[in-house]
């Protein structure tokens, strides 16, 4: 290795994540339980064999010990403390990626501080907007944390479940389903495991719903208005809700989620579209015929009948072990850029608490409804990506004489060390950084001074300079 790695944190924490003690880690590794411990609290470097040694025995994706996380987390340590409420802290970049690598556990728990800060500060807000208004209806309804935890589990958990692709392929041998048949299979389950019956209704009959389950009648209603992949996809969502109900509530219970409500039935909701993308597109069969197809998205929406983010959500869950797919990250906006979805992979880390980068293709692909766009990209911590994206209709809504009301931009993307393995990295001379557009994770921590598109002065800038004078960013800055 060219330098020292220090890596006593990550270590320690993957061993209380097995329930491990020293002398145990130690005795799996071919290690002594004293050398550990020095490991541990940072008095020895992990050796390469050392890594090797850890990957092999416990399943770790080695980059968690080469910083990928650390850039997340040093990410979102650059956002909490450009808060003006922290602005009298001047902590300097080192001193950030010296609390992510020294002590992760103690930065999560920073972040998570300043998320609920940030929870409370909205909810004040909003209740200082309801008195003026003359409403106290749901003042203190935190509407934000139970998304949040939700997000948060799926990324601690790699946004794969094992016993959930387990229980899609049981489905697939049990109602003996064929490919481009999973419609029709699973509504045989439904008939003949569950006594459901299932019928296409018009919209009008729902009164504005997909999907609506008659209770009593044992019936499954879903609209007319869904193309063939979201009724197959409702379909296998409302199968996981009724038939594997019992696993939802294990697997947010093992978590620890099941005891505030509304993050349960987030929970429940984000677990079954887990469950209705693995009956979609089964993991073995969706990985071989992605390898085969270099990742075209197009190539597999026809393969397996299902949509750009149906496509684009199942490859973000390629990462069973033994059996990985290209590390995919995916991003769903909207066109005034609320984030509704989101999953973290290969590196790439979204802002946490501010806005999004204007460069990124994501917000120009409301400008080109249904077509595929692609970008290289570089983000502030030197990364580079292969980002792909494209707007479509919401589900059930159709696209409405060109305006970006009822669409949705997905955006999807590896990083470039694996674009060659992707079809779409062709087009590009990956490694030249001319080819790449730089890209932050929002205008309040975005270091770069050369931004035409820029709305906040960046971290440790005061506005100043001079009226006189337009430099490319249209925030005047104070020179340091």
């Amino acid at each position: 290795m060219d330098r020292k790695l220090m890596a006593g944190p990550k270590v320690r924490r993957l061993r209380k994540d097995f329930d491990l003690t020293q002398a145990q880690m130690a005795d799996a590794l071919g290690v002594s339980a004293s050398y550990l411990n020095l490991i541990e609290r940072n008095q020895r470097p992990v050796t390469a064999q050392f890594l090797l040694r850890l990957s092999e025995t416990y399943d770790v994706d080695l980059k968690a010990f080469a910083g990928a996380d650390d850039a997340r987390q040093v990410a979102a340590l650059k956002e909490v403390f450009a808060d003006p409420a922290l602005a009298a802290h001047a902590v300097d970049q080192q001193e950030l990626r010296d609390l992510a690598a020294a002590g992760p556990a103690a930065a999560e728990a920073v972040i998570a501080l300043y998320a609920a800060y940030r929870d409370v500060a909205d909810r004040a807000a909003l209740f200082a907007q309801r008195i003026d208004a003359d409403s106290g209806v749901g003042l203190l309804q935190d509407a934000k944390q139970p998304t949040e935890r939700v997000r948060d589990f799926l990324h601690e958990r790699n946004n794969h479940f094992a016993d959930l692709e387990a229980a899609a392929e049981r489905l697939w041998a049990n109602a003996d389903i064929r490919a481009r048949e999973v419609y029709d299979g699973v509504r045989r389950a439904f008939a003949q495991e569950l006594s459901i019956s299932v019928a296409i209704v018009p919209p009008a009959i729902l009164g504005g719903d997909l999907r609506r389950y008659d209770l009593h009648g044992r019936r499954l209603m879903i609209s007319e208005s869904l193309d063939a992949p979201s009724r197959a996809f409702h379909l296998a969502h409302h199968y996981a809700l009724t038939a594997e109900s019992d696993l939802l509530d294990a697997t947010l219970a093992e978590a620890g989620l099941a005891e505030d409500e509304d993050v349960r039935r987030l929970g429940r909701i984000a677990l079954a579209n887990y469950y209705a993308a693995a009956v979609l597109a089964p993991y073995e069969r969706f990985l071989r015929v992605a390898r085969e197809l270099r990742y075209d998205i197009v190539g597999l929406m026809r393969r397996f009948e299902i949509s750009f983010e149906q496509v684009a959500h199942r490859l973000t869950t390629l990462t069973r072990p033994g059996a990985k797919g290209v590390p995919f990250f995916l991003m769903r906006v909207d066109s005034a850029g609320n984030v509704s979805k989101r999953f973290s992979a290969g590196g790439f880390h979204f802002g946490q608490f501010g806005g999004g980068c204007p460069r990124w293709i994501v917000h120009d692909a409301f400008a080109t409804p249904q077509r595929l766009r692609t970008q290289l990209v570089e983000t502030m911590d030197g990364g580079a990506y292969l980002t792909i994206a494209q707007a479509s209709p919401r589900t059930g809504l159709a696209f409405d004489d060109g305006r970006s009301a009822g669409l949705l931009a997905v955006v999807v993307g590896c990083p470039i060390e694996q674009a060659g393995e992707v079809v779409y990295g062709d087009a590009y001379a990956l490694g030249d950084p001319a080819a790449r557009v730089r890209i932050g994770a929002g205008c309040r921590v975005c270091e770069r001074l050369d931004c035409a598109e820029r709305a906040a002065p960046p971290i440790g800038r005061r506005i100043g300079g001079s009226e006189w004078v337009r430099a490319v960013s249209p925030i005047p800055l104070a020179t340091r």
